[in-house]
């Protein structure tokens, strides 16, 4: 088993469409579970989309938690209030990028690598060049 990944936008299409390539790049060997949107489907979050992506990605090798903004970080630490304390402790919220740092986490977490270990492969979107270097 590997470490889960959350994909937590305030767009079901963003956060299905990080969700289609990370899986594509871990070869669909990682559960990723996606809570875009609010429940009517407006642009938003909900805690209630988070809370059941949270226990869809849950294992006992963790859980890594990526976002698109601020906002849903809030809604995030709300979720996870809701959760048990055990399951708690095996999730970390990530600071990454979010299509960059899904991608790496995924490859990393195919891998059969650690939480940590997938939480620091994800930091390291903030590296990622992008476009053409002067």
């Amino acid at each position: 088993m590997s470490v889960g990944i959350v994909i937590v936008s305030h767009s079901a299409r963003l956060a299905e469409g990080v969700a289609e390539l990370a899986e594509q790049m871990s070869m669909g060997e990682v559960t990723i579970a996606v809570a875009g949107g609010t429940d009517d489907g407006s642009i938003g979050t909900s805690i209630d989309k988070v809370i059941a992506a949270l226990q869809k990605a849950s294992n006992p090798e963790g859980t890594l938690v990526l976002l698109d903004l601020g906002s849903a970080v809030m809604v995030t630490e709300m979720a996870l209030e809701q959760l048990d304390p055990i399951e708690r402790e095996r999730v970390i919220i990530s600071t990454a990028p979010l299509v960059e740092g899904a991608v790496l986490a995924a490859v990393e977490a195919s891998a059969g690598s650690t939480l940590a270990e997938v939480a620091e492969a994800a930091n390291n979107g903030h590296e990622m060049p992008k476009g053409q270097q002067a």
